[in-house]
């Protein structure tokens, strides 16, 4: 009988053990189960963070490329502290006010951008000869050039003189002094005008095209850059590329110059009396030294007539000049210097006053019986604007 116990007893071991090994079995199944709910779980939950993390990263770019200029807009309104004056006869670089800026104010960032072909025209003129009053009106008889046929005639001699008289002051006659001075200015200014007009004849052909050449691209970006219209825009750069009333400026340059008898007319061929803190020119008696702007100089007066264009056709004083200027023109009315004077009296220190006197000089003179006047060609060029 105690085989049989033995085997018994040897099967329930081994039952014993085979359910152990069962447990053992199912408990690894269920660690595995419960491991890989926690892998699962935290797999989910790393995806989950990630794309959090994703998300609002991106909000943050996206939102410091849209504020950050709101923030610079602001601070540049509230919190930029350099400004620089508009004096009137200034032709520096200048700032505009934020409030109340279109396309046509536009910065101007170097005095040298404005005024490279004017210097280009200095450096070309630097051994000019002054010649005397009688020479001159010597010249003037021998070319048959009065001002009485060019009221008549409409018609200027070509006589391009590069410096003034030192004599002029020496004519006792005022009418005869007057008359001498515009002889002298008059055909410079009408030069600058045709430049004008050619040029502006070149801008509405360029835009007139659908495609432009090389050459006529290169032509726009030194215009731009002449005219200060940083933008590129051609709108900007169309009103502000046009002509001086000649009446309107023979006034002024004998308004500055006391009709040519100045200092600075006669030591640096400034009609207009243009300042300058960067540029070569002569310093004012009253002037500390040291301190203060210049006067600037010219080698040659047709260069102090460019400037001049160039001040008036620039500055962001004269804004309103150029916008009535252009209204005209779109009216298809020629350009009333007595009109466009009426913008002028921010030129000078007297205001009103200033503009008043400049239509006094015109009216007296009658100087509009030269703004329809043509320079004779002396050049192919110029034949087509006759």
């Amino acid at each position: 009988m105690k085989p049989k116990i033995v085997k018994k007893t040897k099967t329930k071991a081994k039952n014993k053990n085979n359910s152990q090994l069962e447990l053992t079995f199912l408990e690894n199944i269920k660690n595995n189960k419960n491991e890989n709910r926690k892998n699962t779980s935290f797999i989910y939950k790393n995806s989950i963070n990630a794309i959090s993390r994703l998300i609002l990263s991106s909000f943050v770019i996206v939102s410091f490329f849209y504020i950050t200029p709101i923030f610079i807009d602001f601070a540049e309104k509230n919190f930029n502290t350099k400004e620089f004056t508009n004096n009137s006869k200034k032709i520096l670089a200048y700032t505009l006010d934020s409030k109340d800026r279109t396309k046509e104010d536009i910065e101007i960032s170097k005095e040298e951008d404005l005024l490279i072909d004017i210097f280009s025209l200095n450096d070309l003129e630097s051994d000019s000869v002054r010649l005397s009053a009688s020479t001159i009106k010597q010249l003037f008889e021998d070319t048959d050039y009065s001002l009485k046929d060019v009221r008549k005639k409409k018609l200027v001699k070509p006589v391009a003189l590069t410096l003034l008289p030192a004599e002029i002051k020496m004519i006792e006659s005022t009418k005869k002094r007057k008359e001498f001075f515009i002889q002298i200015i008059l055909p410079l200014i009408l030069q600058e005008n045709n430049n004008i007009r050619l040029d502006r004849k070149t801008l509405f052909n360029i835009i007139n095209k659908n495609n432009n050449t090389d050459l006529e691209k290169e032509w726009i970006e030194k215009k731009f850059k002449q005219y200060g219209v940083s933008s590129r825009d051609l709108s900007t750069l169309k009103i502000r590329l046009d002509e001086i009333p000649v009446s309107l400026a023979i006034a002024q340059a004998a308004k500055e110059t006391g009709w040519g008898t100045s200092r600075f007319a006669q030591e640096g061929n400034a009609l207009y009396g243009q300042w300058t803190w960067s540029g070569e020119g002569l310093k004012p008696k009253e002037a500390e030294e040291g301190k203060g702007h210049k006067v600037m100089k010219f080698n040659v007066l047709q260069a102090s007539v460019r400037a001049y264009q160039r001040n008036l056709n620039t500055h962001s004083t004269y804004k309103k000049f150029r916008k009535v200027r252009a209204e005209l023109r779109d009216q298809g009315k020629p350009l009333d210097s007595l009109e466009l004077s009426k913008y002028l009296n921010k030129y000078a220190e007297t205001g009103n006053q200033y503009v008043e006197v400049l239509q006094k000089i015109i009216k007296q003179n009658k100087l509009k019986d030269f703004d329809d006047a043509k320079l004779l060609p002396s050049s192919i060029d110029l034949e087509s604007l006759i």
